[in-house]
């Protein structure tokens, strides 16, 4: 087991080559012949057997037309945004013959055991979001055909990245806070360590930092309701500037900043304005209904999915960020009066 889970991959093959993982894919499935040249041929053939690499079952099944299921791996199923992401990846997986198994990380984020031990089954490729990314070694789906959603491009696990536009999301927020004529904010920051709340914070440091008399502090919190009451009630009793303005990672951590601020007995949006991120349907349960940043998670799972083909394919997926878009409901207004 312990040599398994250090055997070298096609990602290896490829860094050793200098090439990418289709090129490698290419050139050992023999369809490289007017796609690559020979010289770039022999160094993936080269690379490969100095590693000491053997390409997975799954792949070998592909391209026999043997197996036509692949994974999706995500946090655990705690809000129905992850739900949209597997309705769009199945609804592409389909199109193209393919079946989807959803694997919901069992404690949302962190190593998560193999569900495959005792069926033995052969995946083809995995989709994997980077909030769960810690459970691809233990299942070894790093050593499969891997697109990462909502992942750091620049350091993905993956041969291809899908990405939501979380950052322009931010900027959005920031924007039309800023623009009610908001200085003092204060930041209810998702605490799991994962690419996309880092961008969140950065993002928005770097947004409100621009503008001269603005105040920003930072409260870390579960993504739970509860989690989030604690930790709103805990940074609005702080001493200094009382923020005018929650930013929060989620429509979820929203909720619970509601429930913080009336305990406090502050009102939305008079005395404090709440924005989350997401569009959950929750985020039209509360009352006021919340300001938030729609983002379309079928439209993402398609796009991953699509994304998945193509590596399997041997083709480069398309590119760019999906949009997203803020949503303005009654839970933001101008600063009252100090």
């Amino acid at each position: 087991m312990a040599r398994a889970s250090t055997r070298p991959t096609s990602r290896d093959v490829a860094r050793a080559a200098g090439v990418s993982q289709a090129a490698v894919s290419l050139v050992l499935g023999d369809k490289w012949r007017g796609r690559v040249s020979e010289t770039t041929a022999q160094r993936v053939r080269e690379a490969a057997h100095d590693l000491g690499y053997r390409p997975n079952l799954a792949a070998r099944n592909l391209r026999l037309g043997r197996t036509r299921t692949v994974l999706l791996v995500v946090p655990a199923l705690t809000t129905e945004f992850f739900a949209g992401v597997y309705t769009g990846a199945a609804r592409v997986a389909a199109e193209h013959g393919f079946g989807v198994v959803l694997y919901p990380s069992p404690e949302g984020v962190g190593p998560a055991r193999n569900p495959f031990a005792s069926a033995q089954a052969a995946l083809d490729g995995v989709l994997a979001s980077s909030m769960a990314a810690d459970a691809l070694t233990a299942i070894r789906g790093d050593q499969l055909p891997l697109v990462m959603l909502d992942s750091d491009p620049a350091g993905s696990l993956g041969a291809a990245t899908v990405n939501l536009d979380i950052t322009d999301g931010v900027r959005q927020i920031a924007d039309h806070l800023l623009g009610l004529g908001h200085r003092h904010f204060l930041h209810l920051a998702a605490d799991i360590p994962s690419w996309t709340f880092e961008i969140r914070a950065r993002e928005l440091a770097t947004r409100l930092a621009a503008v001269p008399g603005t105040t920003l502090r930072t409260a870390p919190a579960p993504i739970s309701i509860d989690g989030a009451l604690t930790a709103a009630a805990t940074a609005l009793g702080t001493p200094g500037p009382r923020p005018t303005a929650v930013v929060c990672d989620d429509d979820k951590l929203a909720a619970g900043a509601y429930k913080a601020l009336r305990r406090l007995g502050l009102r939305v949006p008079d005395d404090i304005s709440v924005t989350g991120l997401d569009d959950l349907t929750l985020a039209t349960a509360l009352d006021p209904e919340l300001t938030t940043v729609r983002l379309d998670s079928e439209l993402f799972g398609e796009r991953g999915m699509q994304a998945l083909l193509a590596v399997l394919e041997g083709r480069t997926p398309d590119g760019g960020d999906i949009p997203v878009e803020l949503v303005v409901r009654a839970s933001t207004a101008p600063p009252g009066a100090p």
